[in-house]
């Protein structure tokens, strides 16, 4: 109830109609939260950006759990494994298309396990029940009048499986050594070629006006800003014409055919944004309009490359359908190294596998929430930042909880008897002396402070703030030194209330960011497995049990060392 209500009081102290419709609407849904990452290109091993974009949504799926813990999440990842990238490398691997999907979409599948990603449902393209969605959508466009045979012309680039226009296009003056010009897409940088055939079209200038109209009216549908704005100033520019939904089967054989046209193949996009309706059930006949009870996303994540597919195209092929669109895109940016691209070519790749074998699940997904969770900016990689962040994490909390558990410490705590959370706010109300009470004060709103910035989508923020409590206890703890036998026996009692009460309530917070670690520090602190709900993230709201010693709660310092 206390959920509900910060929620509608946040909604309309910001002002926003378009946030107080979003953050009303999430408060009283009895429908799941429903949260999607892209389904991911397997015609290459994954990388670091792909687990980015995994543990993104993780977080969230997990907060949402946490938060509302009537409400079910509903979490969908997987594989896109159509299209003209995936069957070229297939060829060149010389393997059949299926088989190459098969390899590769089971390596996504790896790291989303080895991630310790909560994804309920990985859906493949290949399957059948996402086959029979898209020709089943294919079927009502073209009954609407919304689909027709056409001449197609423009600047197709392979690695990008999209057509660009003129405007979106640039020519690279050759080297000396090349021969002739070649141009690349001005968004990507990716090579284009001229490509002119027949083709099916999706009729998406239908809905130019009434699209904008919703993006315009709802400002807060893209994050951050500064992709809300990129997407409004290229409207008309990716609005101007009708989109090529088809490919001649002779150049695209691998792929879902068109109903009743054995010459074209679906468009590897178009089919692929189907992915999030064919993903839980769609079409299920006793539903409206064939959509299930989770419908629409609640948020959806992916990388700032293909906005456009999920900002324009996916809601107006809702809008056609008579669907509701999707509630929020948070889109991120990309992880560079040495401020550039990763490239195989290059050798910059970062590998998520052997990252988190080496230091650690729940150190990488800490350093990628706490470094690239603002995602307006695109985030350089090192491992000196790794280094610095893992290193905080085991300090702030590993190292801590070290201290408190020390069996000096425990013996000098037999000398005055342990005050509780509850005895001590009443102290701090009295207006007595209570070692540690600014502490105290901090974790009165913490709770509160970590929630606003999820709604606002800004993880690292919500990190931050619970990283600035355990900062905050580790220095008052250091600043009374209470290990030493003159330290007044009662602040020393009382600090330690507090420390095992900091500790209890981030290690709650902490469960959707590090979801292992977190679970393994509220063991050792003898916290019951329901008192680590949300609700209980509050001073005095739980209780701990006998602290366990001798608990190594993080990542080996020996593998931090330069």
């Amino acid at each position: 109830m206390f959920c509900r209500r910060r929620l509608f009081l946040d909604a309309f102290r910001s002002g926003s109609r378009a946030n107080r419709r979003l953050l009303s609407s999430a408060s009283t849904d009895a429908k799941p939260y429903y949260i999607t990452t892209p389904i991911f290109y397997p015609n290459a091993t994954p990388h670091i950006g792909h687990l980015y974009t995994l543990v993104t949504a993780d977080i969230f799926a997990r907060y949402n759990r946490l938060a509302n813990a009537n409400r079910p999440v509903q979490f969908v990842t997987g594989t896109d494994e159509h299209g003209l990238k995936i069957q070229r490398a297939a060829h060149a691997a010389s393997r059949e298309p299926q088989i190459f999907c098969d390899g590769l979409s089971a390596e996504f599948r790896r790291l989303a396990k080895e991630a310790n990603i909560s994804a309920t449902r990985f859906i493949r393209t290949t399957e059948q029940v996402h086959h029979r969605a898209a020709q089943h959508i294919w079927n009502l466009l073209k009954e609407k009048g919304l689909i027709y045979k056409g001449k197609h012309s423009g600047w197709y680039s392979v690695t990008d499986e999209c057509f660009y226009t003129d405007s979106q296009v640039v020519e690279i003056t050759p080297a000396s050594n090349d021969l002739g010009s070649r141009y690349v897409s001005a968004e990507t940088g990716s090579p284009v070629e001229w490509t002119q055939e027949e083709n099916y079209m999706f009729s998406l200038t239908s809905f130019h006006d009434q699209l904008f109209s919703h993006i315009k009216s709802n400002q807060d549908f893209i994050y951050p800003p500064v992709r809300y704005q990129e997407v409004m100033d290229g409207f008309d520019s990716y609005m101007q014409g009708d989109l090529s939904i088809s490919r001649p089967k002779n150049r695209l054989s691998w792929g879902i055919p068109v109903p009743d046209d054995p010459d074209h193949t679906m468009y590897v996009w178009f089919e692929a944004l189907i992915n999030y309706l064919s993903a839980i059930g769609y079409p299920s006949p006793s539903t409206t309009n064939g959509a299930t009870a989770v419908w629409p996303p609640d948020l959806q994540v992916m990388g700032k490359d293909i906005v456009r597919f999920h900002a324009l195209y996916f809601p107006a092929m809702l809008m056609a359908l008579g669907l509701p669109l999707p509630r929020r895109l948070l889109v991120h940016s990309h992880w560079t190294v040495g401020r550039k691209k990763m490239s195989k070519s290059v050798g910059n790749v970062v590998n998520p596998f052997e990252t988190m074998k080496t230091y650690g699940t729940d150190a990488a997904r800490y350093f990628l929430a706490r470094v690239g969770g603002r995602f307006k900016y695109n985030v350089d990689w090192t491992r000196t930042q790794f280094v610095k962040h893992s290193t905080e994490l085991m300090s702030l909390v590993g190292n801590f909880y070290s201290r408190i558990t020390a069996k000096k410490i425990e013996k000098l705590l037999l000398s005055s008897p342990i005050p509780t959370i509850v005895e001590l706010q009443e102290a701090a109300k009295d207006g007595k002396q209570v070692q540690g009470s600014e502490i105290l004060l901090q974790l009165g709103g913490l709770r509160q402070r970590v929630q606003g910035h999820m709604q606002n989508l800004v993880v690292a923020d919500a990190l931050q703030e619970i990283v600035d409590v355990l900062a905050l206890a580790n220095k008052i703890y250091s600043e009374t030194q209470p290990w030493l036998a003159s330290t007044d026996a009662s602040h020393r009692a009382q600090l330690h209330a507090i420390s095992v009460e900091t500790l209890r309530i981030c290690g709650i917070l902490l469960q959707p960011f590090i979801p292992t670690k977190s679970v393994e520090l509220l063991e050792a602190l003898g916290t019951k497995s329901e008192e680590r709900t949300w609700d209980h993230a509050e001073p005095g709201k739980g209780l701990t049990g006998d602290l366990k010693q001798g608990i190594r709660l993080f990542v080996d310092p020996a593998l931090l060392k330069e």
